[in-house]
């Protein structure tokens, strides 16, 4: 049955896997990829984009359900705001395009301090293009900046000045800024647009002009190296703490000030050579000198050097003056030569011509009389570049001013901006979690950073900012009740249960039979699980099964030996438990020797994309345990993804919280990591049961870093599984209403997705229901959204023995929009650290739920998350988004080589270098046994 073809497949098929004949589909391939099917161009024009409002909805009203408590937040009312007006003008620093090194030299420079209308505490600067001031400026300002005289140096003999030109002038129509509108907005005297915008944008530079002057500034957050927290997480990076703040307009007519801790990566101040050793990994300098290069060429460690490419450092070595010592440097690229092996002819002042030709390693001999202790490392090329001329013009030498690696110490407050691998994570997760006593010492550490009081602009233009924080009236939910087979289950307020003595809600559709299990062989050293251990652990997990409701019909599931290529290992399994059976398998169990992420997602592109078969891993250590909880935990996946279902919330009706056909849609777009050249991944969830207990999900690519689903990938998507829905679901009929939960989206993508997503859907659905000429159900969207800083303090009642929030705590009052229709929910207990809250922000609701039934079914439906036993921070139909969207990785059409280089290959590629064709398709699901509407995801 191998396909000699088939990108899946080893190189050498094994011949014993014929004797079998299971029908299984494969896709068409040519040269080993496969074609997709058409997929349909929409060129008709979508009435509903037209229809859909501009505006987003108004709060219709506050929650009264539920315990009511005093909550601090890490917020502050600003107690007074300036009501001048103030102007806003563009900055122009040379062509307009100019690095931002100069642009900040430019601006502090004395000469334009001393020339600008007015005090330099008149003028606030963005950094780059905006500026604003009290000065309204009749005419257009002027001024050459001699850079050489502000550094109070001369001009090279030969040299002309080094001046740049700054023009400063008025910002088009919306130059005039009136804070004035911000009251009149928050007192309902008018509608939000683009005077409202402007002047919130003006008081967020206000307050972060002072602090970007003397922190580290990325985006909204600081840092300082000596005043924040850092620890050294690895790989020769750092992790710092510092503060985030931002300026927003809150419900009760004020504006507030929200404050946080933040964290970053920076990478360490050391020796390059050092900073190396720890980022490739090895044990020292003598090793990483001849290990950076295979056959004479560069291989993957000379690639992570290259990730130190823009950073700033200094050169230090004997005979080096102090001035040139401090003096700082950029790296332009890392030279894939050795200080012996590159030369170069020094430009000799007293002959005006160049010595000959001399290696680097043996100039610093010479010259210096340094001799250098590592000279097989790369070298450095720096950003300075040296032209000598004769006295005709000719070019006699030209070219990068370049250092050995070893002289080289990276500069403080280097930003670290590439992904983290496991342990760094690992590292960076614990550095950053601390429980909400910790965190509230963090913020207060990160206000006397701020020092709002000593703030000269602040001052200046009087905005006045209480540093206590905010308290508000919140409240505690209720929690449900949870139906188990059998068994009703009342967590309380503990946020937790067990699975010990119950059974799942509904078992496996089908007894289990044809299943079979093997191990993947490790490339290191690793202890290997042995064959008495997998059945150990099979055993219990047989008998778990059992007791949780489970029907299994073959207790003795096949072992098969392990193989190292991953592929084969899937196609020997398959096959062997096919012929065993003669049936095509229902379930196939991996254990994994580790956690390393390409050998699951090689497992799952097999599984889902070549042989249609339900897959679960397990770690080999836990296996070993046979602990009674991993098992039971890995169950409730198993029986998910064999048609089970856990649990459920316990309702009064039959129909639970819907009255009618209602559908569950979750939606999210997952982007790939800084510096990584994969697409961004598609996925659509669609609850399956009248319950929303179970879901299905498609996947798709969406362009590169593209936010919006596409109409074609909603189409694709979506159309299969409303078609399943009505099937299996509602009796053939389509849904009356639909809840849409969307993630990841900011704010000021809110109307897009109303005017394209739900527009998209709605015509989907209209499409669907042709024969119902009144058919036209009601939407619900809800925008979904975890990245953002607001934090719960329960003052007394209402938090947990941490001073976590309980289960249940919602905020509608003080943080939330000024007349939108948003709230903060803290539907889980944090298990460490400080719990964070979900946004969700109702944009549209043609069906009018009431406000206390709306926030019911958010916080009641997270009890239902199929493979946990508590309940979830983030509504299920999300997470299961979210977990599909990154499973989509291991269903690209790529081979796993060229997405191995891809992924890991090189780091200094800039973020902004995307590729310049579309997006491959993913490899359909193969769907014999329709596993993609499945929990195939969980």
């Amino acid at each position: 049955m191998s396909n000699p073809k088939d990108p899946f497949a080893p190189d050498k098929p094994d011949p014993s896997s014929e004797s079998i004949k299971i029908p299984i589909d494969h896709p068409t391939l040519i040269d080993g990829t496969p074609i997709q099917p058409v997929r349909q161009v929409i060129t008709d024009v979508n009435p509903y984009r037209l229809q859909m409002p501009r505006e987003l909805m108004h709060r219709p009203g506050y929650g009264k359900v539920g315990d009511k408590i005093r909550v601090r937040l890490n917020s502050h009312y600003i107690e007074g705001t300036p009501d001048k007006i103030y102007y806003q003008y563009d900055v122009q620093v040379g062509n307009g395009a100019e690095k931002r090194g100069l642009i900040k030299a430019v601006w502090e420079s004395n000469q334009l301090n001393n020339a600008i209308p007015g005090t330099r505490s008149d003028w606030i600067f963005d950094g780059n293009k905006l500026a604003w001031s009290p000065r309204n400026l009749q005419r257009e300002f002027r001024l050459e900046v001699d850079l050489d005289a502000e550094r109070g140096r001369t001009p090279r003999e030969g040299k002309s000045k080094n001046t740049v030109r700054i023009v400063i002038r008025a910002a088009g129509t919306g130059a005039k800024i009136d804070l004035n509108s911000i009251h009149d907005y928050l007192n309902g005297r008018c509608t939000i647009g683009p005077n409202v915008f402007d002047a919130i944008n003006f008081l967020d530079h206000l307050i972060r002009e002072f602090p970007s002057k003397n922190l580290v500034g990325i985006k909204r957050s600081y840092f300082h190296r000596h005043l924040g927290d850092r620890d050294a997480i690895g790989g020769g990076i750092d992790a710092m703490r510092g503060v985030y703040q931002s300026i927003r307009m809150a419900e009760g007519k004020r504006m507030v000030v929200n404050v946080d801790v933040s964290h970053h990566t920076f990478w360490h101040v050391a020796t390059f050579p050092m900073i190396i050793n720890q980022l490739t990994g090895h044990m020292n300098l003598d090793t990483l000198q001849t290990g950076w290069r295979d056959n004479n060429k560069p291989n993957f460690k000379f690639d992570a050097m290259k990730r130190l490419k823009a950073n700033n450092f200094t050169v230090q070595h004997k005979g080096r003056s102090e001035a040139e010592s401090n003096k700082i440097w950029k790296v332009s690229h890392i030279i894939p030569q050795t200080s012996r092996e590159y030369k170069f002819r020094p430009w000799n002042k007293q002959r005006n011509a160049p010595d000959p030709e001399i290696s680097i390693f043996d100039y610093y001999h010479k010259t210096y009389n340094v001799y250098l202790n590592f000279p097989h490392l790369p070298l450095v090329a720096t950003t300075k570049n040296i032209v000598k001329k004769d006295a005709d013009g000719n070019v006699l030498s030209k070219g990068p001013i370049v250092y050995p690696m070893e002289l080289c110490s990276m500069c403080e407050n280097q930003r670290y901006p590439y992904k983290l691998n496991e342990a760094q994570t690992s590292s960076m997760i614990k550095f950053a979690v601390k429980k909400p006593q910790e965190r509230l010492q963090g913020i207060n550490k990160g206000l006397d950073m701020l020092n709002w009081s000593k703030d000269p602009y602040l001052k200046h233009y009087g905005l006045k900012i209480d540093r206590n924080q905010i308290q508000t009236n919140a409240r505690v939910l209720p929690p449900p009740k949870l139906q188990f087979g059998g068994s009703v289950v009342e967590p309380g307020t503990s946020g937790r249960w067990d699975l010990k003595g119950k059974k799942f809600l509904s078992p496996n559709t089908a007894p289990l039979i044809s299943w079979g299990v093997t191990v993947i062989q490790s490339t290191s050293y690793q202890r290997q699980i042995q064959l008495p251990q997998v059945q150990a652990f099979i055993k219990a997990f047989v008998q778990a099964y059992r007791a949780h409701g489970g029907t299994v019909n073959n207790e003795n599931p096949l072992i098969h030996p392990g193989h190292a290529d991953i592929p084969k290992a899937v196609e020997l399994l398959f096959y062997a438990v096919g012929n065993r059976h003669n049936i095509r398998p229902q379930m196939l169990l991996f254990i994994l020797p580790n956690k390393n992420a390409d050998v699951y997602l090689r497992i799952k592109k097999s599984c889902d994309c070549r042989w249609g078969v339900k897959s679960q891993c397990v770690q080999g250590a836990q296996a070993m345990k046979v602990s009674p909880q991993y098992i039971s935990n890995v169950l409730m996946k198993f029986n998910a993804k064999l048609g089970g279902t856990t649990n459920r919330i316990v309702t009064r009706g039959p129909g639970g919280h819907f009255g009618r056909p209602t559908m569950i849609i979750g939606a999210d777009v997952s982007h790939a990591a800084p510096m990584v050249g994969a697409p961004s991944y598609a996925a659509m969830t669609v609850s399956m049961d009248k319950y929303a207990a179970r879901y299905a999900a498609g996947v798709q690519t969406n362009g590169y870093r593209v936010e919006m689903i596409s109409t074609r990938n909603l189409r694709d998507m979506l159309s299969p599984l409303f078609r399943h829905w009505t099937a299996n679901v509602s009796g053939g009929r389509l849904p009356d209403h639909i809840y849409y939960f969307r993630d990841g989206v900011s704010e000021g993508q809110y109307v897009n997705v109303l005017r394209n997503e739900v527009a998209d859907i709605k015509e989907i659905l209209k499409e669907m229901g042709e024969t119902r000429k009144d058919y036209e159900p009601k939407f619900t969207v809800v925008v979904a959204e975890k990245r953002h800083h607001i934090r719960f303090f329960p003052q007394g009642k209402g938090g947990d023995q941490n001073g976590n929030p309980l289960p249940g705590v919602v905020v509608d009052r003080d943080v939330t929009h000024p007349f939108e229709n948003d709230i903060y929910l803290c539907s889980h207990r944090a298990i460490q650290g400080t719990a964070r809250p979900t946004h969700y922000h109702m944009l549209m609701d043609e069906a009018n739920v009431p406000v206390d039934e709306f926030q019911k079914i958010l916080y009641e439906q997270c009890y239902q998350y199929i493979r946990s036993t508590t309940p979830v921070s983030l509504h299920p139909a999300v997470y299961y988004a979210h977990l599909a969207s990154n499973r989509a990785r291991s269903h690209e059409n790529i081979s796993e080589s060229d997405r191995q280089q891809r992924d890991h290959g090189d780091p200094s590629r800039s973020t902004s270098e995307r590729p310049r064709e579309e997006a491959r398709p993913l490899i359909p699901m193969d769907d014999v046994d329709n596993l993609s509407y499945g929990m195939w995801f969980v």
